[in-house]
């Protein structure tokens, strides 16, 4: 009977007494490579290619009969390149990795048929998400990158970014973190390379690999369900309060009423500059949100909203703490003149001097009192003490990085996105990057000069750092999204036209982040820190 004549899915393969005497065979057809064995329990067929990193399951071992540990159909398929262990009969992985597709077989007229048609194009989405669900849960680099890939291929590869929003938000026991920054950052880069799918690609797996880390091994931690009607005002005290309960209650009630993030976005502005907070994470994720609400679309609102609002609810609050106490005074005493000083007045304020000279100026436009404190931010980036990474005797207030600096940056682009969208925050916005340069500048190093970090081409400096981006190669995830969020910073800020002198300075200091040594683990301050606080006793 010609099989293939009745059903045209299914396609003569082998005869079967050719494959009995051979064991196994391969069967190439329209690109594929369909692996065939002659088993025990009868033939069976599957991709010829693992589905980890592609090696011949042809060059295989069978393992038959039935297992010890119950798993499995009894007729085990190994990939002895890495030990990679599928269910034959099923496909299933036998550990923890993607499975691997099998076929149909018939045996009709002496001949193997074997039916290659494709599952609907949903039933292989809903199995790549699943298998992506298990390489974010085991934060695997490399399957999520194949997921991905997979992903592509079928459709809309944003549902990942949208997917793993929902694994992740109430496992964030306090809140955003650097992943869901990261996440906008790259999507506008993913945006930029359109039709680069190599770039998407890497765009999506940079997305999703610090919010993988991030959650690893972290239980949920739920969000009450209670709703109220949205005020303001009621928004503002709950998290003034600290009190998570009544701030979710407000913004469930809000997103139930019709509202969208656009709409509160004031509100979170406002509470995340009511203090100098979590050194400027608080204001820089108000920005991230709207930017992925708007790129991932309604669905994933309510998730960022109410991770965002606990954000709020943990945040530091430095304007408590010595070093930043005048905050609440300048913020108070803000006018004097109408003239903005230099950037260079700044250069080795304390934080209380800093916040002084601000406050003295609140007069002047706010995007030249804006510019003055950019550039000295952007000093202080340019002339980070690198010796301080290396120091052991320190006391803990002096553990500063190339992190710390950055921030510098990051937040000054925030506070310009936010306070030019609510100008009676500009106050608040600049005071607290007086702060940042305040604290920052007792790290320069008066040894480091412009003229050794100075960029010739700003155009094509640019360019190839945001290329570099694709390839960072850097370890932790912590470090890429820093060096993320900082280019594109710096970018922003060279495309709003800072003037000249500032212009040289933050291309001089990124340059200088670039290429200079990052340690991140101090065994031997860590260590000399501990015992330290130790003797003080209990």
């Amino acid at each position: 009977m010609d099989g293939g004549a009745k059903n045209p899915n299914w396609i003569r393969a082998i005869d079967v007494e050719t494959l009995e005497r051979r064991g196994r065979a391969i069967l190439r057809h329209e690109g594929r490579q369909i692996a065939l064995f002659a088993t025990a329990e009868g033939v069976r067929a599957c991709n010829n290619r693992c589905p980890h990193e592609g090696y011949p399951l042809r060059e295989g071992t069978i393992a038959e009969g039935p297992l010890a540990d119950g798993v499995g159909s009894g007729c085990v398929l190994t990939c002895n390149w890495h030990n990679w262990k599928f269910d034959l009969a099923t496909g299933a992985n036998l550990d923890r990795g993607e499975a691997l597709r099998v076929y149909p077989v018939k045996l009709e007229g002496g001949a193997v048929w074997l039916d290659l048609t494709d599952p609907p194009v949903e039933a292989r989405r809903a199995r790549v998400m699943a298998s992506l669900r298990g390489a974010f849960d085991d934060e695997d680099y490399e399957r999520m990158a194949r997921e991905l890939a997979r992903l592509s291929a079928l459709g809309d590869p944003l549902d990942a970014l949208r997917a793993a929003i929902s694994w992740s938000w109430d496992h964030l026991e306090y809140g955003w973190t650097h992943a869901y920054a990261g996440m906008a950052c790259w999507l506008r880069l993913r945006a930029e390379r359109a039709p680069d799918a190599e770039a998407g690609l890497a765009a999506l797996l940079e997305s999703l690999a610090p919010l993988a880390e991030n959650c690893l091994r972290q239980e949920a931690h739920p969000f009450v369900e209670d709703e109220k009607p949205w005020r303001e005002v009621d928004f503002l005290a709950a998290i003034e309060a600290e009190d998570e309960a009544g701030a979710v209650a407000c913004l469930r009630g809000a997103f139930a009423g019709g509202l969208h993030f656009a709409d509160l976005e004031r509100a979170f502005a406002r509470a995340a500059l009511a203090h100098y907070a979590d050194f400027g994470h608080s204001l820089i994720y108000v920005v991230k949100a709207g930017e992925l609400i708007r790129e991932l679309g309604p669905s994933v609102e309510l998730p960022l909203g109410l991770s965002l609002a606990r954000s709020l609810i943990y945040a530091t609050r430095e304007d408590l703490i010595p070093e930043f106490r005048d905050y609440a005074q300048a913020l108070a005493s803000w006018g004097g003149e109408e003239r903005a000083p230099v950037a260079a007045e700044y250069h080795g304020l304390n934080e209380r001097r800093a916040l002084a000279l601000t406050a003295a100026h609140g007069r002047a436009l706010p995007l030249d009192l804006y510019g003055a404190l950019l550039g000295a931010n952007a000093h202080n980036l340019l002339a980070f003490d690198l010796a301080l990474q290396s120091r052991l005797d320190q006391p803990v207030a002096d553990n500063a990085s190339w992190l710390d600096v950055t921030h510098g940056i990051t937040f000054a682009q925030a506070v310009r996105r936010q306070c030019s969208k609510f100008p009676e925050l500009w106050p608040q916005g600049l005071l607290q990057m007086a702060c940042f340069a305040g604290r920052n500048s007792r790290f320069n190093d008066p040894a480091v000069r412009l003229a050794d970090w100075r960029v010739a081409e700003e155009g094509d400096f640019m360019r190839a750092t945001v290329d570099g981006l694709f390839d960072h190669g850097r370890q932790e995830n912590i470090v890429a999204v820093h060096l993320l969020k900082t280019t594109l910073a710096v970018r922003d800020e060279l495309a709003d036209g800072v003037g000249d002198d500032t212009r040289a300075v933050l291309l001089a200091g990124l340059n200088r982040f670039l290429h200079s040594p990052l340690p991140r683990r101090h065994i031997r301050r860590t260590v000399k820190q501990a015992m330290a606080l130790a003797a003080l006793g209990d």
